[in-house]
Order: structure tokens, then sequence, then C-alpha cells
């Protein structure tokens, strides 16, 4: 998955903000302070969240531990949604609480994909024959 939007384009403060929550977020998570039995059973990272420019949304992109049952952990995250925002609300002191939206990790099978095509062998013999 691409993301459309790149660091340098959003701001200090943005990007702070979807730091602390991501924090806040991973803690609940590790600490197993969520009541769902789907959660608790897996070991769930929260690799990124992304802000949007008024803090009022947030994209929490996870992914659990082996990629075990995604889909399954990510309906459980977004069933659970109230309570993850009431926390992050009550934990970062803003005055409008960020819409939290989870969204399945993608990066690391699109990361696993490139890999595949770099080992290639016509691949490889193009980028062996570049480097004569």
């Amino acid at each position: 998955m691409v993301r459309n939007s790149n660091p340098e384009q959003q701001s200090v403060r943005v990007l702070k903000v979807g730091e602390r929550v991501r924090h806040i977020l991973s803690e609940l998570l590790s600490r197993g302070e969520v009541h769902d039995d789907t959660i608790s059973a897996h070991a769930v990272s929260v690799t990124e969240v992304r802000m949007s420019p008024d803090l009022r949304q947030a994209k929490v992109y996870v992914k659990p531990l082996l990629g075990a049952q995604e889909a399954k952990v990510v309906k459980a995250l977004q069933v659970n949604t109230a309570f993850f925002q009431r926390e992050v609300a009550e934990r970062l002191g803003l005055k409008f609480a960020p819409k939290l939206q989870f969204r399945a990790d993608e990066t690391f099978d699109e990361a696993g994909r490139i890999d595949r095509l770099l080992d290639d062998p016509r691949v490889r013999r193009d980028v062996e024959g570049d480097e004569d």
C-alpha cells in the first residue's frame, strides 16, 4: 500500500500528535487493557498513525505478529474503536479527540513483493549488468 502524503508535506505538530497517538495505542495493546478475546490473543503492532491536518481523523495502521488472522484482528480493533478513542482523548489532552480508523498495514507485504521481484533472475541479470 502506497501512502500518498510524505512527512515533508505534514506539519511538525501533526507528526508529533500522530506519534503520540501511536504510542498511546501501542501501550494500550501491549498492556492488555482492551477487553476483547481476539485482541488479547494476538500481539498487535501499531506501525504508523497518519493524522489529518486538522487532527480530527487518524488512520491507524496495524499489523498482528506474523500477520496471523489480520482481518479478524483489524475487525476487532474496529469494534473497540470507542474504547480506544476515549483512552486517546483522555491521555492526549487535545480539544477534540481524533476519530480513529484502523487499517491493516500492507507495507510489509509490498516490501516482500519488491524483494521477490528483485530476486527474479531476469532482474538480477539486469542489475548485475549495470555494475560493469
